[in-house]
């Protein structure tokens, strides 16, 4: 029995695609294209299957979560440029009202609303913020902080756009397969995006600006203006998600602002792990179901709450798909020496 064993050896599943190559894949077998694929495509099949399963209530849950996963992602977009903000309320409030101003006062369908609230509102986003990328860390972070109070309070105090009772009655979505379907492939589309973006030239750059902003300026490269253009593709992705959220509700009101859609957002990328995108969305995908779990606790809710996200992080401080990501790239099989 002993001699039997001695003929056989563990060896990792992907030792022969990155033996040989460490940057490239090369694949030689159907099985190794297996093990590359299945952790690619099952998710995305999942989650495009997920809406037919889950209808009712957790459908509306499925939806919530797809909208904080996009809220993540463009905080860890900007994160990974080196600006760590806590306003990504801003960024869903300043699209929430666009699209429910442009409902209610000019009779928009949702089908212009939505583009234009997001385009429109990246652009307001980075125009606001943009006289304040010169600060960093934790400077930058109270300035997005401040952002979405300042607007609440404004609109509050003016009693413009409804004031404090907001917009209501506006446009919803004509067919009910819309919004969980608009909802998982932008969050798809935003994932693999920031992906793409990130790993290019470009993507290389801002990075950069993240690790050493002194050096890439050096390069005679302007690193404000990269910031900026980081800003308008991060609001875009938030002013979307408010945006969509307003002809779900068919409501805007101040609470577009609240808090929870800054920390939330943050607290989704650090537990699914922060600076790979699909880590954002795997937090969200797991803090927006558990929330609602945690419902029929009815005042203990936020006690487990709290419990559950402090043992994750403290546990797993490289975040769950971090420890997923390890875990499949350590898998074995037995191979005849």
């Amino acid at each position: 029995m002993a001699e039997a064993n001695l003929k056989f050896r563990r060896e990792r599943l992907d030792r022969g695609i990155k033996a040989r190559s460490d940057t490239i894949y090369v694949i030689s077998s159907y099985r190794e294209i297996l093990y590359l694929l299945l952790p690619r495509v099952l998710p995305v099949v999942g989650l495009l299957v997920l809406p037919l399963v889950l209808t009712g209530y957790w459908g509306k849950v499925l939806i919530y979560a797809c909208i904080l996963g996009l809220l993540a992602l463009s905080w860890d977009f900007l994160a990974s440029c080196g600006m760590f903000s806590l306003g990504q309320a801003f960024f869903f409030g300043v699209g929430s009202f666009i699209a429910g101003a442009l409902a209610k006062y000019l009779q928009w369908p949702p089908l212009l609303t939505i583009p234009v609230a997001t385009l429109g509102g990246g652009i307001l986003c980075a125009a606001f913020l943009s006289p304040v990328v010169r600060l960093r860390g934790i400077y930058f972070a109270m300035i997005t902080l401040v952002g979405p109070m300042l607007f609440s309070r404004l609109i509050i105090a003016t009693e413009y756009l409804g004031g404090s009772h907001g917009l209501s009655s506006l446009t919803p979505f004509t067919n009910k397969w819309v919004p969980p379907y608009l909802a998982v492939g932008a969050l798809l589309v935003c994932l693999f995006g920031f992906r793409r973006i990130i790993n290019e030239d470009y993507g290389l750059v801002l990075n950069a600006i993240r690790d050493d902003d002194r050096a890439v300026m050096s390069a005679a490269i302007n690193i404000y203006w990269r910031k900026i253009q980081a800003l308008f593709i991060a609001g875009s992705v938030g002013c979307f998600a408010g945006a969509f959220m307003t002809h779900q509700y068919q409501f805007v009101g101040p609470s577009a602002f609240a808090l929870d859609y800054s920390i939330l957002p943050l607290t989704a990328a650090a537990l699914g792990g922060a600076g790979t995108f699909a880590g954002a969305v795997f937090g969200s995908l797991i803090l927006v179901p558990l929330s609602e779990a945690l419902r029929v606790l009815a005042g203990l809710r936020i006690t487990f709450y709290c419990i559950v996200l402090i043992i994750c992080i403290i546990g797993l401080p490289e975040g769950i798909f971090h420890y997923l990501q390890r875990k499949y790239q350590q898998f074995e099989r037995l191979t005849e020496i």
